[in-house]
């Protein structure tokens, strides 16, 4: 780089600082715009990575291989027909660790047997450890309330929302049916928040024989889904397809296909995901732009003065692509600096109210992204209004 090179970029970087030090109020501002622009991106990027591997982890801590779902019913609420008799062959074969069948069905719970409420019903084999009781056991060592018939236990399992809601703990009792004019008494035996974080709503959770029988389906066996939990060094793929021959008429995936699959379902879900992390990018660039226009604009008259004393417009863009390199650089410190600070406390809004740890993740790409909007699309934008702004500064204008 020549000496006339040097001489004239410390001109351009000394007349960037002056402006913004001759306007410390436009340039708080002006940073507080941009701070706003990354944070726009950061927290609304964060989410959307936050959910998808909230999803993801939810989905693996569930320790599930093989999914089958479908069959002869599809379309219908629980369209695994047969399901025990399906379950039976599945733990025959070999490098089956186990097989879990769970049947999902609208019921009705209250504490008064005349004043009782929908709510999703969970039908399993057995409570594990996954479920994370806050209080109580599950299933687990309940007595049977009915000795003589194996399908009635008369216990259930409810999500830590639901017992507050209802007002009930372990011991307590509920009352529980597949209608409202048909309900029975249920000891509460468990809070936990397993199935009602994997449906994303308030739950039930009752023995599969039990929802079953109450539903109507313990004839058919019909169940939501069977899954499959395979030893260790067991060949997914090859099992998955040996399950697939023998069910010709199921929907046989492994655990990545059954997310994949499950995430496609959600199409209307991702799409408004992935359309507000595009409006936070767009938004945040649109704001950043204005906000140089504007600093562009005000200094109008400032840069009539220099273009009078003969400045040429490349100095002048410059001056202004400083500014906006300055403000962008700071800004974008600011904003990226702030984000870990405004997700941990969403993170805690979001335990709170809906019971999901770590909703809004910060991964570096998510810092990255922010930290280019406020300070290359700043710079850019502001070579390009300062250009422009150089072409309309004329002696006429600084007269008028």
């Amino acid at each position: 780089m020549s000496r006339a090179s040097i001489v004239r970029l410390r001109a351009v970087v000394g007349l960037g600082v002056a402006q913004l030090r001759y306007s410390p109020g436009r340039t708080a501002l002006a940073v507080g715009g941009v701070v706003l622009a990354v944070l726009s991106v950061t927290l609304l990027a964060s989410l959307g990575v936050g959910v998808v591997e909230t999803g993801q982890e939810q989905f693996d801590d569930a320790g599930r291989d093989i999914w089958i779902t479908g069959g002869p019913a599809a379309g219908g609420e629980n369209e695994v027909v047969d399901a025990a008799a399906v379950a039976t062959d599945l733990r025959e074969r070999e490098g089956v660790g186990d097989v879990s069948t769970v049947a999902m069905h609208d019921v009705y719970l209250g504490t008064d047997p005349d004043a009782v409420e929908p709510i999703a019903g969970v039908g399993v084999e057995g409570t594990h450890g996954h479920f994370e009781f806050e209080d109580g056991d599950g299933f687990d060592g309940a007595m049977t309330a009915d000795g003589d018939d194996p399908l009635r236990s008369s216990v259930v399992v409810l999500d830590p929302a639901t017992a507050d809601r209802f007002d009930v703990g372990v011991g307590d009792t509920v009352y529980v049916g597949a209608s409202r004019h048909d309900v029975d008494a249920y000891a509460v035996v468990g809070v936990g928040s397993y199935y009602s974080q994997f449906l994303g709503t308030e739950t039930a959770t009752l023995r599969l024989p039990e929802l079953q029988s109450m539903t109507g389906t313990a004839g058919s066996s019909r169940a939501s889904f069977v899954t499959v939990n395979l030893e260790d060094g067991a060949d997914r793929e090859a099992f998955a397809d040996d399950v697939r021959a023998e069910y010709p008429t199921y929907d046989v995936r492994t655990a990545d296909d059954q997310f994949a699959a499950m995430v496609s379902d959600q199409h209307l879900v991702v799409a408004s995901g992935v359309a507000l992390v595009g409006l936070a990018i767009v938004g945040g660039v649109a704001l950043t732009a204005n906000l140089f226009v504007l600093v562009a604009y005000q200094q109008r008259e400032a840069l009539a003065a220099l273009r009078a004393l003969g400045l040429s417009r490349r100095l002048l863009a410059g001056t202004i692509g400083v500014q906006g390199a300055l403000i962008g650089l700071l800004g974008g410190a600011i904003g990226v600096a702030v984000t870990p600070v405004l997700a941990a406390g969403l993170n805690r809004l979001s335990t709170t109210v809906i019971g999901f740890e770590r909703l809004v993740r910060t991964p570096l790409e998510v810092f990255l992204l922010g930290f280019a909007v406020a300070v290359v699309v700043g710079i850019l934008v502001a070579l390009v209004t300062g250009w422009h702004a150089s072409r309309s500064t004329t002696v006429a204008a600084l007269e008028s």
